[in-house]
Order: C-alpha cells, then structure tokens, then sequence
C-alpha cells in the first residue's frame, strides 16, 4: 500500500472570503469528535440530523455541503452538496438527504458521483479526517446553478452569495 503520509491540510473556510457564524448543532454529530457509524459510507450512509438558529438578516435559501478536506486530493473530496434549501427551513432530520427535500431543494453529484449523501470513507490506515458540515445562508432564493453543477461549482457561486456560515465538523479514521 502507498505511504499517505501528509501534512493535515489547513480548515478551509477561514480561507474563504469572511463571513459572519451563526448556529448549528446536530443530534448525530459533536463537534470535534468522531463520527457515528451512521455517517460513515460502509456502515450507515446516513446524513446527519442538522438545525441552525439566528441566521443572518436578508437570507433567502440554504445551501448544505459536507466536505473533507484530508481526502488525499488536492482538491479535498465533496460528500454533500444540497442547494436551494428555502429560507424558513431551519433543521433537516437524520436521513434527510436520502429522503422528500423542502421545497426546491435538489443535491448537486458529491464526488462519488452520486446525487446525495456519501458517508465518511477515509483511506484504510490513512490519518483522521475531518468532515465539516457546513449551512451557509444565501441573500438569493436560488444559488442559480443546477443538478449537473459541479460541488466546485456551487462553492465558487457561494463566494458571492454567502451571508454567513455555521459550521460542525466530524473526524473519521478506519
């Protein structure tokens, strides 16, 4: 097997344009701590049970994104992207992902090319990961892209969309 041996890669998101924080806090994951089996791709494949609180004046959609950045990638590895959450959801239930979306609501394809929630699957031996997962309030209804837009895609429209940013993050090693 090939040595994955790195240094961690830095939390991306103070490397982001700034953006105020608000509140998120979740049934399934505690931030800073190891994922549930519910979370992770070979045993659960669940997305997590999300709520946020005291989002930004003038948000008007959500976006959703789970991201790893320890992926050995330069480009981390996406595991959730869910775009055009409307402006008066504020929690989504374990498994959401999988299930009815509120109201436009529709996943961009993670980077295991499927349209959804791809739980954590770190390289076997590989360091811990991190999984931040991340609400971003948006000052438009609509992020303006589609289900064929890349998590790239997305992040590069959230540059210029996003009104704050409320973060909790997972860690995972097999």
């Amino acid at each position: 097997m090939a040595d994955l041996s790195r240094p961690q890669t830095p939390d991306p998101y103070p490397l982001l344009p700034s953006a105020p924080s608000f509140d998120v806090v979740s049934d399934d994951v505690t931030d800073g701590h190891p994922l549930a089996d519910a979370q992770v791709a070979d045993k659960g494949n669940t997305s997590p049970h999300l709520s946020w609180s005291n989002v930004p004046e003038g948000t008007k959609s959500f976006v959703i994104t789970g991201f790893d950045p320890d992926a050995p990638t330069p480009s981390g590895f996406w595991h959730w992207v869910l775009v055009d959450v409307p402006a008066d959801v504020r929690e989504l239930a374990s498994g959401a992902a999988s299930g009815d979306l509120p109201g436009d609501a529709f996943h961009v394809r993670n980077d295991g090319g499927t349209a959804g929630f791809l739980g954590a699957a770190p390289p076997q031996g590989d360091q811990p990961h991190r999984y931040f997962f991340v609400v971003h309030a948006v000052s438009e209804p609509s992020l303006g892209v589609d289900a064929d837009a890349s998590p790239a895609v997305v992040s590069f429209n959230l540059a210029f969309t996003t009104l704050g940013r409320a973060i909790l993050h997972g860690t995972y090693q097999h």
